[in-house]
């Protein structure tokens, strides 16, 4: 009898989802195609193992490439591995493996268009003069010591898909497709529409993975774009904590102890107060900053990973594009910056999702068809809910959620594969997301909008990520790391236009806990002020109306700093006519909420220009320079606020990106 993962909520059920697109259901019984004796291959698990913590990556590469440009595995482990010889005895059952492999497949009759897909997807057999292409079935390949990869790798499909190469072109039974061509013939007559058209079926998937298929030499300039520095931005985030509070504190005792601001202490209260309290309206939020700024920012710098005893089972981990399809642009540039990511380890997935009719050729690009119906979801969620009926997930898959112009690199890559190995008592995950990808600093007013974003991540949403462990604050759309057992507990069937915050409250109502991603997602601002008023506007609206108490609560707080705005400007004014001091301890309150306040601005800046590798003389220019925008960023804040009050949105707004 199996035994019950101890982590796995209680209200936690595995859902069976048949496939939308007629194929087969999920299953726990024995795999399509011949029986594995006729096949000839020895029965391995069917897991995808975790490397140890002292052999990564998985992966080596030696510089040769394969007919269609795919970079090779080298011929050996590098010499300076430790364990020399387990790692020559695990390459030379690899090596014996593969060769049965070969004997095997020299019966099988496939076409020349699935020949071309083994040869980019599996380049190990191409060294053997281009054999003919592998049957996959649910055994692994053993690649080094520690490590075991499936050898359903070959397929872009999800995880109890058991069909082979051969089958997703020719049987169309199963949901997702096969890895691409080596080719760079994209649009040969074996191409994705081509191949829909002969077959007579409607285009919602792609039938091969386009990741590993190499550009020609002009275009490759393109597909790698700028990465930032997430290594050193978290090492400084480790340590900042102690300058928080340095720089808050210090703050305040200047603004109330040292400069003149008419403070009185003869007296507790007077009338300028009952317009002056509008200033501490927005204490409840800074307070929560504080305390997330003044607590350790926790990453793995001093996480020894060599006495763990059993890292968590990993199958499939999707990096998830979700986009309506409009954003054209935005949408090939995540592509170009994303499809590399499928070299790094077998298990990543790189695919685009969007709503028909958009579909964008040559990329890994399903579209939720027209006549999908969810009772509930609307817009985003009903593409999410269709893609993860679509893909079937399990406990072993893993989904990266992000928005059209996300960027991810390599190094968040990894970070989040070891959130998924090592920390197995967290069932979905984020980490910060910064603006600084595209038009960084093109609109002074957007970027430094933003920049209270960026220190609301480092700020609140650290402390609940790495010290609540529950979504009390809410969650973003983007960079969210979801385990496909809860993806099938609570699903994306919600509608709301924040799906994400409810997604976020159903999960913990099922008992599953989030972590925080020591990584970063990098986006873009807003380029248009009503593009910044409309998505500001869609956030109040759809967290005020999630029938929940928590986000009716930040709504209202939100909605505070509109009054607080309205009580400054009227402290000015009435000033000049009633010239009255005011309470040295009500300043004290006002003056920690304005320094608090300010340095989630400066913070937000400092952090982006530090991972964008700006000058440290144009760091520090641009500090002043923030410190007098931030006040134009706070009233476009409260103008969105307003904008939603007096026009509520009539549904999903994308903005121009």
């Amino acid at each position: 009898m199996a035994t019950r993962n101890p982590n796995i909520p209680a209200g936690a059920i595995p859902v069976t989802i048949r496939n939308p697109q007629g194929g087969m259901p999920a299953r726990t019984t024995q795999p399509e195609g011949p029986p594995q004796q006729q096949s000839g291959y020895q029965t391995l698990p069917t897991s995808t193992a975790a490397p140890t913590p002292s052999n990564q990556p998985p992966v080596y590469y030696d510089g040769r490439t394969a007919n269609g440009g795919v970079t090779l595995p080298a011929s050996s482990p590098p010499r300076n591995m430790q364990n020399p010889d387990v790692l020559t005895q695990s390459y030379l059952l690899q090596q014996q493996f593969i060769q049965q492999q070969i004997r095997a497949q020299q019966q099988l009759q496939q076409q020349s268009s699935a020949m071309r897909i083994i040869s980019a997807a599996n380049p190990a057999a191409n060294s053997q003069n281009t054999p003919p292409p592998i049957r996959s079935t649910s055994t692994q390949v053993p690649l080094n010591s520690g490590r075991q990869y499936q050898a359903s790798l070959l397929t872009d499909s999800g995880s109890e898909t058991d069909s082979t190469v051969f089958d997703d072109m020719t049987h169309g039974g199963n949901a997702s497709s096969a890895m691409s061509s080596g080719s760079t013939d994209v649009g040969s007559a074996d191409s994705d529409m081509d191949e829909a058209n002969k077959e007579g079926l409607k285009k919602s998937f792609p039938s091969k993975s386009r990741a590993l298929v190499d550009l020609p030499t002009e275009e490759r300039g393109k597909t790698r774009p700028w990465q930032g520095n997430t290594k050193l931005v978290m090492s400084v985030l480790s340590e900042m904590w102690l300058v928080h509070i340095l720089f808050i504190f210090g703050g305040t005792y200047l603004m109330t102890f040292q400069l003149p601001q008419s403070y009185t202490d003869s007296e507790l209260w007077n009338v300028s107060c009952w317009w002056k309290i509008a200033w501490l309206f927005p204490m409840p939020y800074t307070l929560i900053c504080l305390f997330g700024l003044a607590l350790p920012f926790r990453t793995t710098k001093f996480i020894n990973r060599e006495g763990e005893a059993k890292a968590r089972r990993l199958d499939n981990l999707y990096v998830l594009t979700v986009t309506k399809g409009s954003n054209r642009e935005a949408v090939y540039r995540s592509w170009n910056a994303h499809r590399h990511l499928e070299r790094l380890h077998p298990c990543i997935r790189v695919h685009v999702l969007t709503d028909e009719p958009y579909y964008f050729e040559n990329i890994n690009c399903y579209t939720c068809p027209r006549g999908f119906n969810a009772p509930n979801a609307l817009y985003k969620a009903r593409a999410l809910e269709w893609y993860r009926q679509t893909m079937r997930y399990t406990e072993h898959d893993w989904v990266l959620h992000l928005d059209e112009e996300s960027v991810v690199d390599d190094e968040t890559i990894r970070r989040i594969l070891d959130f998924i190995w090592y920390e197995p008592e967290y069932w979905w995950g984020q980490g910060p997301i910064f603006y600084n990808q595209w038009a960084y600093w093109k609109n002074w007013v957007f970027t430094v909008a933003d920049g209270l974003r960026v220190g609301d991540d480092l700020s609140r949403f650290q402390l609940q990520y790495t010290y609540f462990h529950r979504p009390i604050f809410g969650a973003h759309g983007s960079f969210l790391l979801v385990n496909g057992l809860v993806e099938n507990t609570v699903t994306w069937d919600l509608g709301s236009l924040t799906e994400d915050y409810q997604f976020a409250v159903k999960a913990w109502s099922q008992g599953f806990l989030c972590g925080k991603i020591c990584g970063i997602v990098r986006e873009q601002s807003p380029s248009r002020f009503m593009d910044f008023l409309k998505q500001r506007r869609r956030w109040y609206v759809g967290i005020r109306r999630l029938p929940l108490v928590l986000p009716r609560i930040w709504a209202f707080f939100w909605t505070l700093g509109i009054i607080c705005l309205y009580g400054t400007i009227a402290s000015v004014v009435l000033g000049f006519f009633i010239p009255l001091g005011t309470p040295r301890w009500f300043g004290l309150l006002k003056d920690v909420t304005f320094i608090t306040f300010v340095y989630l601005y400066l913070l937000g800046i400092f952090i982006q220009d530090l991972d964008r590798g700006v000058n440290p003389l144009l760091m520090l220019i641009r500090l002043p320079m923030t410190f007098f925008i931030q006040f134009i960023a706070v009233v476009m804040e409260c103008s969105a606020v307003m904008y939603a009050l007096l026009i509520p949105p009539k549904g999903f707004e994308v903005i121009k990106k």
